[in-house]
């Protein structure tokens, strides 16, 4: 058999496809949407008998949207930082007001990419060590308040994430 100059790369994408064809498929987790909404009306419920204009933002675990819920009278603008928050929070696997410190140095220059805020009111959901989404919280007259208040969504359905 005489081989073309073509057919040891035909022969080792055979090899190398071998392994990657036995691959599994990975498992996830996923919030569902009953309890992102849960989480986000106790967010907006915990801050408003404060007295809060907040909105909350739910995101899964590669940052989309589950549910962004605008509280009665919070600013336009809580929209963009509760899914900012949240999108930061489940991208570094961190919580947001964790990440306020570190923001101003090391990780700085990474504040000019789109959507990512280093400010509290960002807190990771996590089941075990496996980062499965976020909630984002805006509104409150300051980072630890919005915080505060994302972390009541959480609490409410921490026991059911599973």
């Amino acid at each position: 058999m005489h081989l073309t100059p073509i057919m040891p790369l035909v022969l080792a994408s055979f090899a190398v496809g071998a392994p990657m064809a036995s691959a599994e498929v990975l498992n996830t987790h996923r919030i569902p949407a009953v309890l992102a909404v849960e989480a986000a009306s106790e967010s907006i419920g915990v801050c408003a008998k404060q007295g809060y204009l907040e909105t909350a933002v739910v995101v899964d675990a590669d940052g989309a949207t589950i549910v962004a819920l605008r509280g009665d009278g919070a600013g336009i603008h809580t929209l963009d930082s509760a899914h900012d928050k949240a999108y930061t929070s489940v991208s570094f696997k961190s919580d947001t007001i964790a990440l306020d410190e570190r923001g101003r140095g090391e990780i700085a220059p990474l504040s000019k990419l789109p959507h990512v805020l280093f400010f509290g009111g960002g807190v990771v959901i996590k089941l075990g060590d496996e980062t499965v989404g976020a909630i984002g919280a805006s509104g409150a007259p300051g980072a630890k308040l919005d915080d505060t208040c994302a972390r009541a969504g959480l609490e409410k359905i921490r026991d059911r994430l599973e």
